[in-house]
């Protein structure tokens, strides 16, 4: 049996979960997960659910086309169908920092995350070692503001070569150009500390203590056009006191990054994340 995920939206209406829960059964499909929700406020309708059919592809693809035609053009349905068996490409984007490369990279090798890196792209060599240790390819790609056309371009052409699904931004301090944006769309991961925008610049940690913060938090979110506006994936806080120094408001937030990383990494994996006006629901 092969397993398939379903994740469809569309203008809210009477009869969608039946129409679409009598569809699967009547093409023998056997539906193990589902979950709904309505957007009131826009009547927007959403839905996630994992079906199991039988493995031949050319039934599969028949599905797909029968489901379009009958049910989804009815509805105005946007569907979107994933082999949840399938492991997805992930390249990895990074700079100089490491704690989230290491966190990636040791989840994966423990079987944590059900995904295949290919390729790891970084704009300085100092992360080069680490890569090594998990034997994962590594290509350095400087990056300045007189060859970022340039570079981008080679990038997008080792994600093509590889066939990448999804990219990762793994504390990649370089920012993507809409071009590069636009071959991935919704499929760009990014982590930054929750800080902005009240504490931008080169050290947020230093003026968020200086200002005396209580909260510290982290958000994964997809990369658009307008820098860290994107849909947010996932995000979490934890608290600070006047006990705390610089040093462990830094150590705090790269623990919050690592685990906010990982958490958005997985819902996307897994097909979880449906994004609607910048917005995401996160399925369960």
């Amino acid at each position: 049996m092969k397993k398939t995920t379903f994740l469809i939206n569309c203008p809210d209406k009477k009869g969608i979960i039946a129409t679409v829960t009598n569809f699967i059964l009547a093409k023998k499909g056997n539906i193990t997960y589902i979950d709904q929700y309505v957007d009131r406020e826009v009547k927007e309708f959403f839905m996630r659910l994992v079906c199991e059919f039988d493995s031949d592809e050319e039934k599969l693809a028949r599905f797909k086309e029968s489901f379009n035609n009958d049910v989804a053009k009815n509805y105005g349905m946007h569907l979107e169908m994933y082999d949840t068996d399938k492991k997805p490409k992930m390249a990895l984007f990074v700079s100089k920092y490491d704690h989230c490369l290491y966190d990636i990279l040791g989840r994966h090798a423990s079987g944590e995350l059900h995904v295949k890196i290919p390729i790891i792209i970084s704009n300085h060599n100092d992360l080069k070692p680490i890569a090594d240790a998990f034997n994962i390819p590594f290509k350095h790609i400087p990056v300045t503001k007189d060859n970022k056309e340039q570079a981008e371009a080679e990038q997008l052409a080792i994600l093509r070569e590889h066939k990448i699904d999804f990219v990762v931004l793994a504390r990649y301090m370089q920012i993507l150009s809409p071009d590069f944006v636009n071959h991935f769309p919704n499929k760009i991961i990014n982590i930054h500390h929750s800080f902005l925008p009240a504490f931008p610049g080169a050290k947020p940690y230093h003026s968020a203590y200086e200002r005396g913060v209580k909260i510290i938090g982290a958000t994964s979110h997809y990369v658009t056009s307008d820098l860290d506006e994107g849909p947010i994936i996932e995000q979490e806080i934890v608290r600070v006191s006047h006990v705390h120094n610089v040093q462990d408001f830094i150590l705090k937030g790269r623990d919050l990054e690592k685990i906010v990383l990982s958490r958005g990494i997985k819902h996307h994996i897994q097909h979880k994340v449906l994004v609607y006006n910048n917005k995401t629901v996160i399925f369960s």
